[in-house]
């Protein structure tokens, strides 16, 4: 599979994010990348979001989207990785979103891989980053969700710790859905990214049919214990070929998984080969993963047939990428790599057109 760089669709324009985007990129990607949450997270600054770019009083009830047994305000999310540890909850939901997903978090804190771990290839409205599930453990994460104000649909995304073995992975995952099931409307399970040595491993065979299981045997009692259903979303990776997805689908149908997220970065570097920064390892976000992320969406689409919920991600930099999510067969999006390029306009200018 090839995957071709595709910024023809029209993005947003808002004067005002790229004068200060102009600013951040200047800065090291995650420096601005955190001074750029710690901005967001003065309650002025948050009123002000709201103001210029809430969605919610452009969105009549009746649009409202029902998925996994849940009603959210639109069908446009935020993806897992931009708030690690649920720091910045009520920030972000002030930018319109119908849902956000916090994480990925693991049960012990980690530092995460060296840096530099993040690197901006802004000619193609991409990012590779290796960061490794860097967070501050489940503990840390579940105090920040209690304390939020926003009352939004939430995701946590969960995985394992870089030292925890494959053939205890499953204990990693279990804690963490344990800790944060009460407290999330979904909880996602993250076993794609590839800045994790082996993560990937845990997508095939008999790591992922016991895995799955097992979080499905402790959804149950959960749901007993807290007298609330939380659903489990799986996030794959956009690399996996057919004959991969073939056994992934029949597995998640098997275990009655409710939601399937397409998909996590890729490894491949083919529409960015000659960037300076094509050779760092790490996974790719951003407008180069659109075709591959579509074409994979399209593949467990067709395999699923509307037996479980789908969210699109990657490469969703306007209105128009959203929109193919969902002729594709999402029947939710969520952005990242788009934000960071285009600003808060963009999460309105979905909201609108998936409406």
């Amino acid at each position: 599979m090839t995957i071709a760089k595709n910024l023809t669709d029209p993005t947003p324009r808002d004067l005002l994010f790229s004068l200060a985007r102009s600013v951040l990129f200047e800065l090291d990607p995650e420096r601005a990348h955190d001074l750029s949450l710690s901005m967001m997270d003065q309650p002025l600054m948050q009123r002000w979001l709201a103001r210029r770019y809430q969605t919610r009083n452009s969105m009549p009830a009746q649009n409202a989207v029902e998925c996994m047994g849940l009603q959210f305000d639109n069908r446009i999310g935020l993806a897992a990785g931009l708030d690690k540890n649920g720091d910045h909850i009520d920030a972000l939901g002030a930018l319109g979103f119908g849902f956000l997903e916090v994480g990925t978090v693991t049960p012990r804190a980690q530092a995460g891989n060296s840096k530099p771990r993040l690197f901006r290839l802004s000619a193609h409205g991409a990012l590779i980053n290796r960061f490794g599930f860097n967070n501050k453990g489940v503990d840390h994460l579940v105090n920040r969700v209690e304390q939020r104000t926003w009352r939004g649909r939430l995701g946590i995304n969960i995985g394992k710790n870089a030292t925890t073995s494959l053939d205890d992975a499953e204990a990693d995952y279990l804690h963490c859905f344990e800790k944060v099931a009460a407290l999330a409307d979904y909880v996602t399970i993250n076993i794609s990214s590839p800045n994790t040595q082996g993560l990937r491993d845990l997508q095939h065979g008999e790591r992922l049919t016991s895995l799955l299981h097992a979080m499905k045997n402790a959804q149950s009692q959960l749901a007993t214990r807290h007298g609330k259903h939380t659903p489990l979303a799986v996030k794959i990776a956009p690399d996996m070929n057919n004959a991969e997805l073939d056994t992934f689908c029949a597995a998640v149908l098997e275990s009655e998984i409710e939601t399937v997220i397409i998909g996590n970065t890729t490894n491949s570097r083919s529409p960015v080969a000659e960037h300076l920064y094509a050779r760092e390892t790490g996974g790719m976000s951003g407008a180069p993963l659109q075709t591959l992320a579509n074409d994979r969406l399209s593949a467990v689409a067709e395999r699923l047939q509307g037996r479980t919920v789908l969210i699109g991600v990657g490469g969703v930099n306007s209105g128009t990428a959203a929109v193919e999510k969902r002729y594709r067969g999402a029947d939710l999006v969520q952005l990242y790599t788009g934000l960071i390029f285009h600003g808060p306009a963009l999460v309105r200018d979905c909201v609108r057109r998936t409406a």
